[in-house]
């Protein structure tokens, strides 16, 4: 299950990195690296609700295509750490724009495994989403977090989720652009 460290962060591609791991498991499911990021994420329970509002936003088909990306998926657990009111006014039909928005942020082109955060997070090196902002990886213990535009810094509980499409980080904390 260990990656080769590597200071490439665009390896030459998603299924070549994915002949390195069987398999991970999220939520209590085994992603498999021959499907795409969507159809991995729906088998997992501890992401159900960025699942359900990936539907709600359109953005299915977006990372059901070809790709690569790299996505920081929430927990469940994110999600609650939000007000109630949040998150049941993201789910409102007039604000899908809002969620498409912050959604998107979490989604960046390009496969970046836990080793290319860790030298981009050595290097000062940030990531620019599908949404257009920045995320900066950035070590704290030698771990690596994923610090959003506010300064928010969030843990990966699971890194590495190879899918035919790209890859999957799951993350502690919803990721918040500044637009």
């Amino acid at each position: 299950m260990n990656m080769t460290d590597t200071d490439t962060k665009n390896d030459s591609s998603a299924q070549s990195m994915a002949e390195n791991k069987e398999g991970t498991m999220v939520g209590g499911a085994l992603m498999v690296k021959d499907k795409d990021i969507v159809d991995n994420a729906l088998n997992a329970k501890n992401v159900t609700t960025t699942v359900s509002l990936v539907q709600k936003a359109g953005l299915v088909d977006t990372l059901k295509s070809e790709g690569p990306f790299t996505v920081f998926a929430p927990n469940n657990d994110a999600f609650s750490k939000l007000p109630a009111e949040t998150v049941a006014s993201l789910q409102k039909e007039e604000n899908v724009g809002t969620l498409k928005n912050i959604l998107t942020y979490h989604v960046v082109p390009g496969t970046y495994t836990s080793a290319a955060l860790k030298v981009m997070a050595q290097k000062g090196e940030s990531l620019t989403t599908i949404q257009g902002e920045m995320l900066m990886p950035v070590l704290d213990g030698g771990k690596v977090y994923i610090q959003d535009a506010m300064g928010n810094k969030s843990a990966i509980e699971t890194t590495d989720v190879i899918s035919s499409n790209g890859v999957t980080h799951v993350v502690q904390s919803v990721l918040m652009p500044k637009s």
